[in-house]
């Protein structure tokens, strides 16, 4: 009588069960020997994480440095103290950053949601001609765009200044908007608003109630997406802006030819801790919105 694992039948229904699991034995041990020899892959991933945080890692550092060049002269939190205590242009250039980058990307993504439901749910003439023109902005160098809204504002005698960069922020934010929620879209049952239809509610409680709290990840992503653009976008806002409408890239820009200040520094490194304070905490939001559904 033969070993019951020397079956041949037995034999396939073990291999048809290590392939069911992946996390048995054999296949961790696999896994392991694999991930233990290093790979071309692997270094490229480490090169690429190095070329983008070792820049931050260095302006994290030489914002406690006490000299103002590259020279390493012992710790100090000087520039943090003159950040709060003596930077009143860099801290209104970065109020009107944050202004004009919340409220494009507010116009930006309420536009942007309402358009993509829009697209999605209704059959009309020149629709894909308004999804073609919608990704423009993407795709045109932002020096074409920049000239193109200033010669328009120029052309409709609108004064330079917070308005202008408004609606310029607020145009080259709508399609990345219109985007994600467009991709969101695309995996939403649409069925569930025919059956809130069905229970009485009228279009505008089927979007307000049904479709947006389904969509919510992609409009908060659109919306996040909208106001890093706006606050790093240098080249447009070069274009459009006005006397007293100077926004934090802009200042920056014009300090350098005096040698960028350790200030710069300090500020970016609280940048950097509150982007990834909010994120932690818009992480934990979506797991939890996720768990709900």
């Amino acid at each position: 009588m033969k070993h019951p694992d020397k079956h041949p039948l037995t034999g396939k229904l073990i291999a048809r069960i290590n392939r069911r699991h992946p996390n048995s034995e054999p296949t961790r041990h696999a896994r392991k020997s694999w991930q233990r020899q290093p790979s071309f892959s692997s270094f490229v991933l480490a090169a690429a994480v190095a070329f983008l945080f070792l820049p931050l890692a260095v302006i994290v550092f030489y914002s406690f440095n006490s000299a103002k060049g590259m020279t390493w002269e012992g710790f100090s939190l000087r520039w943090y103290g003159q950040l709060f205590l003596d930077s009143g242009k860099l801290w209104s250039s970065f109020l009107n950053s944050l202004i004009i980058a919340l409220g494009s990307s507010a116009a930006a993504t309420v536009m942007g949601t309402l358009a993509a439901v829009g697209v999605k749910r209704h059959r009309f003439f020149g629709r894909t001609y308004i999804q073609t023109v919608t990704f423009l902005p993407m795709v045109l160098p932002e020096v074409i765009l920049g000239l193109s809204m200033l010669i328009f504002f120029s052309a409709v005698n609108l004064r330079l200044g917070m308005v202008t960069i408004f609606l310029a922020h607020t145009t080259f934010c709508l399609p990345f908007v219109f985007l994600m929620v467009l991709a969101r879209l695309d995996d939403f049952d649409h069925s569930v608003v025919e059956a809130a239809y069905d229970l009485g509610a009228n279009e505008r409680q089927a979007l307000l109630l049904v479709v947006i709290p389904n969509i919510l990840p992609g409009v908060l992503s659109g919306f996040l997406m909208s106001v890093t653009m706006s606050l790093e976008d240098f080249v447009i806002t070069f274009f459009v802006s006005g006397p007293g409408s100077t926004t934090l890239p802009l200042y920056v820009f014009s300090q350098v030819r005096y040698g960028v200040s350790p200030v710069i520094n300090a500020l970016s490194f609280l940048l950097i801790l509150g982007t990834m304070f909010f994120a932690y905490l818009l992480r934990n939001f979506l797991k939890s919105f996720a768990a709900s559904k």
